[in-house]
């Protein structure tokens, strides 16, 4: 193994090991002690653990997704179009089920999302594409559940039993920290055993993803309780999407929040696709799971600090700067790229073995990128909590989904017909514009309450954040 990937891996840790340590010498968002200290920490960790395996039942199959259709025997372009449904489907049909939940309940949606996950993953034991096709349509729309329900129904039940709304940061930092950094590190690695070692196949992960998943449905309905968002009102659903549209439309921070989430994650899940043939430009042969884990060891930083950030500033504060960090991390493999045609030499990855220093710069770049993964995700979750409207949670968080997966489907269907330097200087842009949605949220963060449903329905809802637009 490079010697330089080790060093890498243990330095990201001990970042994450210091910072942790930090945090329990200063005091976390959380104090020690005081009146539902105990009931917000029993929830917290309850959610934790639930939000930890559902995410375990994600990350086990990440990594052996494209090689098991490989394994079947698709083509590039049939692979592609799998991948392709399984976004769009997210957009088409996640957004619709998502928005459900508002109305019939988080915690259904929750158990819907192991139900259909359960599924998909059991379709991956058919080799036939229309089988493959279905597992990913269902995929879809279990993650439009997952990165829905799931914060739908913490945020309404942290609110429901009067705890205090900053304490919610501390529950999205530990969850991200768990579920998106040391959970993915461990999944990969069982992934990687079941396959390599025990020779099971590549289809070995998805059966265990299909056990956990269950496992921890079992969790929810035994130990959550239901929360709605407009149980009361029975309007239709397409009136439920025309109070979200009109909710985005009428509060500017509302719709900042949303492009936001949009221009990130676009720019994430096109980082997914690039990262590989950014440090491998001639199919050079580079260790991925010792690079997955310093992705995720980078990402474990971030979650972490962000609950140091929060403790001493808002997130409407100090994300303008984490976009801007981010906007400059990608700029560097852009710059590199843009060089690669003067090269005689592989650019990141050299014959003899060694990594060379222009892809150990990228490398770093790429791990200070998933840093700012880190941060995002409890920070967004938390900024979201305190404007978007309770009664239509589930519904505009997923409507926000829409572009993301229209952008995926876009690329994934043309991203041959791009250079790697377009693409990253693209995402650059794309996460310098976010960190100036940041800077006109902060000016109109507080300026006026959150909205309210029946003002909403009434009419009455003035238009905020206009006046300063």
């Amino acid at each position: 193994m490079e010697p330089f990937y080790t060093a890498l891996f243990g330095a990201l840790a001990s970042v994450t090991l210091v910072i942790l340590l930090s945090q329990r010498s200063d005091g976390s968002i959380v104090p020690k002690t005081g009146e539902k200290v105990s009931a917000f920490v029993a929830l917290r960790n309850n959610y934790v653990l639930v939000y930890a395996m559902m995410m375990a039942g994600d990350w086990l199959q990440g990594p052996y997704v494209y090689a098991l259709y490989e394994y079947y025997g698709y083509s590039q372009k049939d692979i592609g179009r799998l991948f392709i449904a399984g976004f769009g489907s997210s957009m088409i049909f996640g957004t619709v089920v998502g928005a459900l939940a508002d109305k019939h309940g988080r915690k259904k949606a929750a158990l819907l999302y192991v139900i259909t996950y359960s599924l998909s993953c059991a379709t991956k034991h058919s080799s036939n594409y229309n089988m493959l096709l279905v597992g990913r349509l269902l995929g879809g729309i279990a993650t439009s559940l997952l990165f829905s329900a799931f914060e739908s129904w913490i945020v309404a039940e942290h609110f429901a039993k009067g705890f205090d709304g900053k304490w919610l940061g501390d529950t999205f930092s530990k969850a991200v920290f768990v579920g998106n950094g040391l959970v993915a590190i461990l999944a990969g690695l069982f992934a990687n055993y079941l396959v390599e070692g025990l020779s099971l196949g590549p289809v070995a992960p998805f059966t265990l993803a299909a056990a956990v998943l269950l496992l921890g449905g079992t969790v929810i309905l035994v130990t959550w309780g239901e929360n709605y968002g407009d149980s009361k009102n029975n309007s239709s659903l397409g009136t439920q999407f025309k109070l979200a549209w009109k909710a985005i439309t009428s509060d500017s921070r509302v719709a900042l929040l949303g492009a936001m989430q949009s221009l990130f994650e676009a720019s994430m899940y096109s980082f997914v696709f690039l990262w590989t043939p950014a440090l491998s430009p001639s199919g050079e042969k580079i260790p991925h799971g010792m690079i997955f884990s310093c992705f995720m060891s980078a990402s474990m930083v971030g979650s972490a600090l962000s609950g140091v950030l929060m403790k001493r500033s808002k997130p409407e504060e100090f994300m303008k700067y984490v976009f801007g960090v981010g906007a400059l991390s990608l700029s560097v493999p852009c710059f590199f790229q843009l060089n690669a045609g003067d090269r005689t030499t592989p650019g990141a990855w050299v014959e003899a073995g060694g990594i060379s220093l222009e892809g150990q710069a990228q490398l770093m770049a790429f791990c200070v990128f998933e840093a700012v993964v880190g941060v995002f995700w409890p920070s967004m979750m938390t900024m979201r909590a305190a404007f978007v409207p309770e009664d239509l949670r589930s519904t505009i968080i997923n409507c926000f989904r829409i572009p993301l997966n229209l952008f995926t489907c876009i690329v994934l269907f043309n991203v041959h017909l791009f250079p790697l330097a377009a693409m990253f200087g693209l995402c650059s842009v794309f996460l310098a514009i976010a960190a100036l949605c940041q800077m006109h949220l902060q000016k109109i963060a507080h300026s006026t309450p959150p909205l309210d449903l029946k003002n909403l329905v009434d009419g009455t809802e003035p238009l905020l954040g206009a006046e300063d637009s």
